[in-house]
């Protein structure tokens, strides 16, 4: 079982959802405890659509607060006769079972960090649930359905409401719906999930911070700094350096700007730039006609990594010294007005890419998302964007070099796919073109490929400094941006989950040879490694964790081949030893194909659910209670699977049946909004 889906992976996530819920809540009778599935489902459904990664498993305490206090006012309606429910008790159950069961992403944080937070909510919750002022549109319409008479049940009474409303017969508190839709905008129901990113690989921190001294940027910062000092520097009315001081600081800084026929220090770009970057970091400032350094960034000025760090954030307010407000057809520039959005996602077409980028294919990116038309515009778009990199070049952000591009960035010739690299992620294969040409069509897409292909083009990649800055952007903004080497220290279960759900072979490779040398006894560490198979109560991740120790350890397929006389891994080893054609049907043992047979059922199980094999079964034609005998009688480890199965077989025996389903479905109705969730 995956706890990573796509958001068009929709069926398959319901089908993990129901089946954790399915599992948790076996293992809350065997504990005692009392579990709520629709508050279990709330949570996953909260991870799955309301935040930008979606990882089901990985929880930190700002994913409690934002569920408990954001998410369910917003999504979850407690109606006349509802009971309330306890959603912090069950998120807390939550998160104990994915503990229990090795399912937490090692990533996250300790339970007992979020249970904290799960705590020091608490008093919050209700009040919250109560605000109505936070509610979701849907929730808003359901609510004042429900409070109107209307039985929020009947699927026709609902349509025959909405209908009313949409009419204008309805009678609702106007004050507060202006309130619900200004905050419906906005906030964890709306969240766009984010494009996955591939592992990097970063030196440590003394090395960045070697790296961030280097930077002639920094070094000017600096400079800038030390002279206008404590006491500080006049300045013109209009906050410009004095044209004397800005000339002889040209010189010391070494900006490489021309002084020739200048009359103002607003006409030299670089300087220009580097004093107000020097603002934005909050070096220094200006205050009654002067620049003075800041006191209070003096520790932030001697460290270089620090300093580098504010530098690279404060980068998207640069836009005034930076791009042209606008292009010769006196046109807004594209580059100019978006220039918040362009920076990210320029840095985030870049980041975590095996090669570096042509200069072509990056240049009809940006100009596919954010301008079509004339030459001149395009023109615009193109000069802005080389002003955003020399000025990234210059903080040492990216680097710029002549060379041949690699294959897999051209568009692939007639008849011939050009492949990605391994594991890559179908959002970011589309930038090398195996998926389709440069942005653009006919004659532009040819004139794009002629400029890759014709001789050496200027590249361009990130430096360590910034895949650094941008991963740290990415992690402050709920997104997933894995680095090698940060399960070194994961526990087994958690290294094997992470890169089965989350790396490319490569990468699988590498964070796994430095997990394993991490620990002083090798043969200790792979028999942990698969203790942590054993352990797993999922056929199908079980199967995945096997694929990638398979893959990644050095030993992988002599540990898969030892494991098939296994009594709790046999079935899941045979199965990958079948998959990857090391064995065919004909080397198994009667014994072992009824395994495999079970094996097989048990994985469908749990991707479709029971109704899921009953209707693969009924589409076979004949008996399934006798297609699934051989299977129960197996001897299957998989004790609660097998349980599962004989429910299967018990249904079938009762004849046709309602489909079951999940616990409870979205209720949110065609013309009331989405995202809502009703308690039953």
């Amino acid at each position: 079982m995956r706890l990573y889906f796509a958001p068009e992976e929709m069926t398959e996530f319901e089908a993990a959802c129901g089946l954790l819920i399915h599992r948790m809540g076996r293992w809350a009778d065997e504990h005692g405890e009392r579990m709520d599935g629709f508050g279990v489902e709330s949570a996953l459904d909260y991870r799955f659509r309301g935040t930008p990664d979606g990882r089901l498993g990985l929880w930190e305490p700002r994913h409690v607060g934002e569920f408990l206090l954001e998410w369910s006012p917003r999504t979850v309606s407690l109606l006349p006769g509802d009971e309330p429910g306890d959603m912090p008790g069950t998120l807390a159950l939550l998160l104990r079972y994915l503990d229990t069961v090795r399912l937490a992403d090692p990533r996250g944080a300790p339970l007992a960090e979020n249970l904290a937070a799960i705590d020091a909510a608490i008093p919050r919750y209700r009040p919250a649930m109560a605000d109505r002022t936070r509610w979701g549109l849907a929730k808003f319409w359901l609510t004042t359905a429900a409070e109107q008479g209307t039985d929020v049940h009947d699927q026709q009474a609902l349509h025959d409401f909405v209908e009313r409303a949409q009419r204008g017969e309805v009678t609702y508190d106007e004050e507060l719906l202006d309130q619900v839709m200004a905050r419906d905008t906005h906030g964890p129901a709306t969240e766009q999930r984010a494009e996955p990113q591939l592992p990097v690989a970063l030196p440590a921190e003394d090395e960045l911070r070697s790296l961030a001294a280097q930077s002639p940027l920094l070094a000017r910062l600096r400079g800038i700094t030390d002279w206008a000092g404590s006491e500080g520097r006049p300045v013109t009315a209009t906050g410009n350096l004095r044209i004397a001081d800005a000339r002889s600081l040209v010189a010391a800084l070494n900006t490489g700007d021309s002084c020739d026929g200048v009359r103002s220090s607003a006409q030299l770009p670089e300087l220009g730039r580097t004093v107000e970057w020097a603002k934005k970091a909050g070096t220094v400032r200006i205050a009654e006609g002067r620049m003075y350094a800041v006191a209070k960034a003096r520790a932030l000025v001697n460290d270089p990594l620090a300093l580098w760090r504010r530098t690279f954030d404060t980068f998207t307010d640069l836009r005034a010294p930076l791009v042209a407000p606008g292009s010769g057809w006196h046109l807004p520039s594209p580059l100019a007005t978006g220039f918040g959005q362009v920076v990210p996602d320029v840095l985030n077409t870049l980041y975590g890419l095996p090669y570096p980028m042509p200069w072509p294919r990056l240049r009809d990116t940006v100009r596919g998302v954010y301008g079509e038309g004339h030459d001149t515009l395009l023109e615009t778009i193109d000069r802005d964007l080389r002003h955003m990199l020399d000025a990234l070049e210059g903080l040492g952000a990216v680097e710029r070099f002549q060379g041949m591009a690699e294959p897999v960035f051209l568009e692939a010739p007639l008849g011939e796919v050009l492949e990605p690299p391994a594991g890559m992620p179908p959002e970011l294969a589309e930038l090398f073109g195996s998926l389709g040409g440069p942005a653009g069509a006919g004659a532009s897409a040819d004139a794009s490929r002629d400029e890759i292909t014709d001789g050496p083009v200027e590249l361009i990649r990130l430096t360590a400094l910034g895949h650094d800055s941008v991963r740290r952007r990415l992690l402050a903004e709920g997104r997933d941006a894995p680095l090698i080497g940060e399960l070194t220290h994961a526990p087994a279960a958690g290294l094997l989950g992470v890169l089965a759900d989350h790396y490319d072979p490569e990468s699988a490779r590498t964070e796994l040879t430095a997990w394993t040398s991490a620990r002083p006894d090798r043969a200790a560490a792979l028999e942990q490694l698969t203790d942590a198979l054993r352990f797993c109560p999922f056929r199908t991740r079980a199967e995945a964790m096997l694929e990638v120790l398979t893959d990644a350890h050095p030993d992988g397929e002599r540990v898969a081949r030892a494991l098939r006389g296994d009594p709790l891994l046999g079935p899941t080893a045979i199965s990958v030893l079948v998959r990857r054609r090391v064995l065919d049907a004909g080397d198994l043992t009667e014994p072992e194909s009824l395994l495999m047979l079970a094996e097989s059922l048990l994985q469908l199980v749990e991707t479709a659910g029971q109704d899921g094999v009953l209707e693969m079964l009924a589409g076979q034609g004949g008996d399934t209670q006798e297609i699934l005998r051989p299977a129960l009688a197996s001897g299957h480890p998989d004790r609660a699977g097998m349980e599962d199965l004989k429910e299967v077989a018990d249904r079938a025996a009762r004849g046709p049946a309602a489909r079951v389903g999940r616990i409870h479905r979205r209720s949110g109705h065609e013309g009331m909004g989405k995202g809502h969730k009703r308690r039953r």
